[in-house]
């Protein structure tokens, strides 16, 4: 792979200066500096037998975590989940103004045929921290919540992913490709951009896009991004459908069992 992180940056970088703005200073600089480089501290080494049969039996379902109590993130832990079976983790990424049961209701069937935890957290505004402008709050967020996760549920550290759709595609795509070293998946539905901070590990990608999507044009957004990609050496699985900006069904399917396979 190569390392010219350049070519990632160069468009997507412009597009995000000129059409959002950045974070709040005083915020930015009450981050840790792994954060405002768009990194996550989170990581797992597999569990022993004592530390699993250890943990206390989660519940399958829905669960709000308190984990930040000035916004809201949704687990959901697959039917049939346990502890000494670990599962493939995804971290689902809304749109802009969207909210964390939004982009869980495109997966939640999927996690149940598949074995697959989902964890959604909510940005801190309309969208995601660099696609206003630069790394921060949300990184940090992303990475207790993570964190939390592999303290409290067997995870496969072979198959933790991120994700997203529409503006939380963009960021899954930047912050996946940042931390390739902990993300082993990315799973872009329908992305605008991306601005990874640097190039680490060598994530697999899922690339998805409609040919009539009015939101976000697929020759100027995922045509594009899935070529720089490539050119990079990245292994990439890219889907076009016929649709608008949305996540078909099928398309959400194959995704899932892209990861699990």
């Amino acid at each position: 792979m190569t390392s010219t992180v350049r070519t990632l940056r160069t468009a997507s970088a412009l597009a995000a200066a000129v059409l959002f703005a950045a974070v709040e200073t005083n915020a930015q600089q009450a981050l840790t500096p792994a954060a405002n480089q768009g990194r996550l501290t989170a990581r797992r080494s597999l569990a022993t037998s004592k530390e699993v049969s250890g943990r206390r039996p989660q519940s399958a379902g829905l669960h709000a975590l308190d984990v930040d109590t000035a916004r809201s993130a949704l687990l959901y832990v697959p039917v049939g989940y346990r502890a000494d079976r670990p599962a493939p983790l995804v971290v689902m990424l809304h749109g802009a103004g969207g909210h964390p049961q939004r982009v869980l209701d495109y997966v939640t069937t999927l996690a149940d045929s598949t074995g697959v935890i989902l964890l959604a957290p909510k940005s801190a505004g309309m969208t995601w921290d660099v696609v206003r402008g630069r790394y921060g709050a949300d990184v940090a967020f992303i990475d207790r919540l993570v964190s939390h996760v592999f303290s409290q549920y067997g995870v496969d550290t072979t198959r933790v992913a991120i994700g997203g759709f529409s503006d939380g595609a963009t960021y899954a795509l930047s912050v996946g490709i940042t931390n390739g070293d902990l993300f082993t998946h990315v799973i872009a539905f329908s992305p605008g951009f991306m601005v990874p901070a640097a190039q680490r590990g060598e994530p697999r990608l899922f690339v998805s896009h409609g040919t009539k999507d009015q939101v976000l044009s697929i020759d100027a957004c995922s045509r594009q991004i899935v070529r720089r990609l490539r050119s990079s050496g990245y292994d990439v699985t890219y889907r076009e459908f016929a649709g608008g900006h949305t996540v078909p069904p099928p398309i959400a399917r194959e995704a899932f069992l892209w990861l699990t396979k």
